[in-house]
């Protein structure tokens, strides 16, 4: 069970609210620029921004090309069947909801005291589906072919847990796509992107087609940051050229290695199985 307590804000009639969860102290807290925005901290590490009044409105960069991979690449299926591993604030499905009428979706957060603060102050729409559970747990156990997109935006602390960054999650979570599915992950990383080059050869052990978006800053390995990939069964298949055109426009700038730029990127990393520690 969470417990509140509210905090004067100044500048706000809104008072910050303090909570015990599963996975630490969460914080909801008002932004004085926006009526009904709010950013969910966990542990002082900011996780998610809704605003219950726009909820096409994405402020974290790192959603906004989560975005972008599901604007552009995901299938034009009616209505579109999206699983979320990793919930937060449910910032993406409240995005989902507005710009893809119709969509099935459903949420998977393994920590529950935080499902039960955001739901009490930040209500999501009631055509998502949210389930307390682990991701792979969920995803060893769901049916084949059940979703036309797959959202893996889990932590611990800082870092993506082990059971969601091996081959053996990747293979099981492209099994659940439907032909012409897409996956997109959010990770963070710091120079020199081990990480990353670990996780995108990851992905490639499963799929057929893999590209990595992220700020040229990080690219260069000046400063830490979030990386996503988006992965595709079908070798070719992801719209490159439309990612890269939609990260050109964001309000800070990415950019997109794929193909052999982005063989070139992981010099020679290798995928990380099962069992790692």
């Amino acid at each position: 069970m969470s417990t509140l307590a509210p905090m004067a804000t100044h500048g706000n009639r809104r008072a910050t609210i303090v909570a015990r969860v599963d996975s630490g102290t969460a914080t909801l807290e008002p932004d004085p620029e926006r009526a009904r925005g709010w950013t969910l901290c966990v542990d002082g590490v900011p996780q998610s921004y809704v605003d219950l009044g726009d909820p096409t409105h994405l402020a974290f960069e790192y959603v906004r090309r989560l975005a972008t991979v599901l604007r552009v690449g995901a299938p034009a299926a009616v209505p579109l069947r999206v699983l979320h591993l990793g919930g937060g604030a449910l910032t993406l499905p409240r995005w989902i909801a507005a710009t893809r009428p119709g969509a099935v979706q459903t949420v998977v957060e393994q920590d529950a005291a935080l499902l039960a603060l955001v739901s009490r102050t930040l209500p999501w729409p009631p055509e998502v589906t949210v389930c307390p559970g682990e991701a792979r747990e969920f995803v060893a156990g769901a049916a084949p072919g059940g979703y036309d997109v797959i959202v893996t935006d889990v932590f611990q602390g800082a870092a993506l847990p082990a059971s969601v960054a091996t081959v053996g999650f990747a293979a099981a979570a492209a099994r659940l796509l439907a032909p012409g599915g897409l996956l997109a992950m959010n990770l963070t990383d710091v120079p020199p992107l081990s990480h990353s080059r670990i996780q995108t050869a990851t992905l490639r052990a499963a799929f057929g087609d893999v590209a990595l978006i992220a700020a040229p800053g990080l690219l260069r390995g000046r400063r830490a940051g979030n990386v996503v990939l988006a992965a595709a069964a079908r070798p070719g298949s992801l719209p490159v050229a439309a990612l890269a055109a939609a990260g050109a426009r964001d309000p800070r700038p990415a950019r997109v290695w794929h193909g052999t730029a982005l063989t070139e990127f992981l010099g020679g990393a290798k995928a990380r199985l099962d069992g790692y520690a």
